[in-house]
This record gives structure tokens, C-alpha cells and sequence, in this order.
């Protein structure tokens, strides 16, 4: 929550907002791991990705697929560069698929 003191009103027109960009993404990241071992469906992780290393984070965690949001608006081109480290990361630890980084930063049974 903001308020303007000028107008002495919430600045919001919902009042508050949500928690979203890089303060919630340890959170979100702690979810996508949590869940992965307890669902059979693909997770979307979501929350504080703006680099490759965050999608990586997430992807390791268990997600199968990852959304930007909040920094979208700081760097609508944020999805070009993304892409490109992501594939060099991928290229220089032997990756072929994002399949192959779902999950791994879970402990083997």
C-alpha cells in the first residue's frame, strides 16, 4: 500500500496492491519446490523473474514453464535477452531440452 499525502487517499484505486517483482520471488521459488513433488501436473512459476538465472531458478525448483511480469515494464526486451543466456547456459552445461532442468535441484529418492 502507497498513499498519496497530497490527496490523502490510498494511491491504489483497489487501496492495496499485491506483493509482486524480486520481493516475492523467494517465496514464489519456494512454492514452485514445494509443490513439484506433490502434484502431477506443470508448474508456472511466476514471481520476480527478470534474468535467465532467476528462469533457471525456477526450472530447477520444478517449474515447467515460467512468466515475466513486473519487469516488463522496466525492460520490455527483458524475453530476448533471457532467451540468450538461457540457451548459452544451457549449451555450456550440456542441456538439450528445459525438460532436463525440471526439477533437479530436488534430491534424488
Amino acid at each position: 500500500m502507497a498513499i498519496n499525502i497530497e490527496s490523502e487517499n490510498p494511491w491504489l484505486g483497489n487501496t492495496t496492491g499485491g506483493l509482486s517483482g524480486p520481493a516475492i520471488k523467494p517465496v514464489a521459488l519456494e512454492r514452485v519446490f514445494r509443490c513439484y513433488k506433490k502434484v502431477k501436473i506443470p508448474i508456472v512459476g511466476m514471481g520476480g523473474i527478470k534474468s535467465a538465472r532467476d528462469v533457471i531458478e525456477f526450472l530447477m525448483a520444478g517449474a515447467a514453464a515460467v512468466q515475466i511480469g513486473t519487469w516488463n515494464f522496466r525492460d520490455p526486451y527483458t524475453y530476448e535477452a533471457i532467451a540468450k543466456e538461457l540457451g548459452g547456459f544451457m549449451d555450456k552445461r550440456g542441456y538439450k531440452t528445459i525438460k532436463d532442468l525440471v526439477g533437479i535441484a530436488h534430491p534424488q529418492s
